[in-house]
């Protein structure tokens, strides 16, 4: 079970719809009690009306079949009139008629063959025969009708005065009374009078004719039926369908008490959710109450608490935390390993380190991590891990707790970098004293040296000697001990705060004479120094002994770094861009910077070699600092290092208004 990451809300501001949730169950079986009735009222009446459909047609049929019937039976009539005309008016002629037999055995149920003056011709069967038949009860049972048909007396008509011709006249006719039980049997089929009850009514509902042989029973309005009038075919008579089984019934009692008993169980089960409802909102009133108490206890903590399960996975974070990695609970909880907050550059220790913490070998005592923020800068934190444990008291994971020391770490190091400061300047101090005593000391050997140089030049030349070879390098001393004098005098000076001595300063000559000093000892080094002299370069305005010493120690500094190479050149260059500086270049083939800057390899006291005193490249740095100018550092197109400095133009070099000659001629352009 995660931890809550935000502060849940009190039951107690729960809408009214939300604290009604609970009546949702019966609703909904209201709702489908309703529709489940108003689908079943649909397909009964789609039922009642199909029923009520296939009735119509069925009594269209059977309506179509009574008038196909009498109509054959009109024909037949006819045909039997058309024969008795040329019979002769006989009682056997009427009775051995075929049209006569074959309709007493079908239907009719008498034959009566009339004059013009309508008087009995013949009958078939015989009055006597019908009596006799009817005291026994007759052949078809229910009433009868009966058909007609006359034959002229002659088979083409006169005319009379006016030449009109007059209609034949009659010369008799023939009535056939026939059974409308048969009729009526005959166009309803065995299955149609399953069905329905099949019956002929007159107008006054009176039963003419049923295909049933018994009474007909009486039906109720729950039988449905319908009728049609015949009265085309038989006048004032109506065909009627009865259906037999009755019409069904949708609210039947036993659908009711099922609806409603499964309402009333759904409103006692809506009244015991209800109660459980009421108890579960106040076990979780309870539990929200709770959470709230605990995640504002963890949100005002001023450690940072984070839950991981045993794969690494953040279960949970506090508010403190995110603040501390600079991210919202939302982009880690559920992120696994690697987390967004390890820095890149050390992925892969950090994920050693989290999988031993992860099998419990985290150090009881905390461990120091460095993270990342997420805007980039690095934290360093402390870090305790403690077994996460679950309401079952099973372990699913681990709960840490971590303490920023970004701040701490910082002031330990700015203390640690303070007390080195005081020492270099203590060092620097001592040093300075020590540098300006030995000048002073140093000072009066080197007169005395200068002294006896030049006497015993002078006694020589006295004594004529003339060896030039002897007398040039006692010259040369000379030099050198004057040059040595001014070069203490000048460091005394300097170490004493007093500004250089700045002058007019040719800086390829003093390149030059540099390069003319050292070459000879990086020659028997193996090392190939090069001065690449440039042209049209102006005069700076620098201390030319400070100067130089600037450059023997950057030449040497850069000899010292080719000791361990095979290829092992040092080129100077000096050059101007036409602007307030010139600048100077010393670049070498050795290994290179290696990733340490300016800053660094300046600092007092820091030195790359085993027996330096790390203070060759801040003298220079001070000294350049002392001229204007400005010290630079890269990578060399030789492979090595690059060290640069640039000194400010001599004023003279300028033009009237202090620019540079080429800014001089761009404003004239412009102008």
């Amino acid at each position: 079970m995660n931890p809550p990451t935000s502060t849940p809300a009190p039951a107690a501001n729960a809408s009214p719809s939300t604290r009604a949730i609970w009546l949702l169950p019966l609703l909904a079986s209201v709702v489908f009690v309703a529709g489940v009735a108003a689908l079943a009222q649909y397909w009964f009446n789609a039922e009642l009306e199909d029923r009520r459909q296939s009735l119509i047609t069925d009594a269209l049929n059977v309506s179509a079949q009574l008038r196909t019937q009498l109509d054959a039976e009109r024909s037949r009539t006819r045909t039997l009139a058309e024969q008795l005309r040329k019979t002769p008016h006989t009682q056997s002629a009427l009775a051995e008629n075929p049209e006569v037999v074959a309709g007493l055995r079908r239907l009719w149920l008498s034959v009566t063959w009339l004059d013009a003056g309508n008087r009995v011709i013949a009958e078939v069967p015989a009055a006597s025969a019908r009596r006799a038949e009817n005291s026994s009860g007759e052949r078809f049972p229910g009433l009868s009708a009966h058909l007609s048909a006359s034959y002229p007396t002659a088979t083409t008509p006169a005319a009379d005065r006016f030449g009109s011709v007059a209609p034949p006249a009659p010369e008799g006719s023939v009535v056939v009374r026939y059974a409308l039980p048969v009729l009526l049997k005959n166009a309803a089929p065995w299955w149609l009078a399953r069905k329905y009850e099949v019956q002929l009514l007159d107008s006054a509902d009176q039963l003419l004719a049923s295909v049933d042989d018994g009474a007909v029973p009486a039906r109720g309005p729950d039988h449905e039926s319908y009728r049609i009038p015949l009265d085309e075919e038989l006048p004032g008579v109506l065909l009627e369908l009865t259906a037999r089984e009755r019409t069904p019934r949708l609210w039947t009692p036993v659908p009711l008490v099922l609806m409603v008993g499964f309402l009333a169980l759904m409103a006692l089960a809506t009244v015991l959710l209800r109660r459980q409802v009421q108890q579960v909102s106040r076990a979780e009133a309870a539990w929200r109450t709770e959470a709230t108490w605990r995640s504002a206890m963890q949100d005002s903590a001023l450690v940072g608490l984070r839950a991981r399960d045993a794969e690494g996975t953040l279960l949970y974070v506090n508010r403190t935390f995110c603040e501390l990695v600079g991210y919202s609970a939302e982009q880690l909880v559920g992120r696994k390993p690697p987390m967004p907050y390890w820095p890149p550059e050390a992925l892969e220790e950090v994920m050693t380190r989290s999988r031993r913490n992860l099998q419990g070998h985290a150090p009881r005592e905390g461990f120091e991590a460095v993270w990342r923020h997420a805007d980039g800068r690095p934290i360093t934190v402390m870090v305790y891990e403690s077994p996460l444990i679950d309401a079952q008291g099973r372990q699913i994971g681990w709960m840490g707790s971590i303490i920023d020391i970004t701040a701490k770490k910082q002031l330990e190091e700015r203390e640690r970098r303070q007390l080195e400061a005081l020492a270099r300047q203590a060092r620097l101090s001592s040093f300075g004293e020590i540098a300006s005593a030995l000048a002073h000391q140093l000072n009066q050997p080197l007169a005395a040296i200068a002294s006896y140089n030049a006497g015993v030049l002078q006694m020589l030349e006295r004594q004529g000697y003339t060896d030039g070879v002897v007398l040039q390098a006692l010259e040369r001393q000379g030099e050198q001990t004057r040059e040595a004098g001014r070069i203490v005098q000048r460091m005394r000076e300097f170490l004493t705060r007093r500004q250089p001595r700045r002058e007019r300063l040719a800086l390829e000559a003093t390149i030059t004479r540099v390069h003319t000093l050292l070459r000879h000892d990086f020659l028997r080094q193996g090392i190939d120094l090069r001065w690449r002299e440039p042209t049209g370069l102006p005069a700076v305005d620098a201390d030319e002994v400070l100067i130089e010493q600037l450059l023997i120690n950057l030449l040497r500094n850069a000899a010292d770094a080719l000791e361990a190479g095979d290829d092992r050149k040092i080129e100077v260059r000096a050059e101007w861009d036409g602007g307030r500086f010139v600048q100077v270049h010393v670049e070498d083939s050795g290994p290179g910077l290696q990733g340490r800057s300016f800053e660094e390899l300046s600092t007092p006291f820091h030195s790359t070699k085993a027996d330096g005193l790390g203070l060759g490249l801040a003298i220079c740095r001070s000294v350049v600092e002392a001229h204007g100018g400005a010290f630079d550092c890269g990578v060399s197109h030789l492979g090595g290092a690059r060290l640069s400095f640039r000194l400010p133009v001599a004023a003279d070099a300028l033009g009237p208004n202090g620019a540079a000659p080429s800014e001089r001629d761009a404003t004239q352009a412009s102008a």
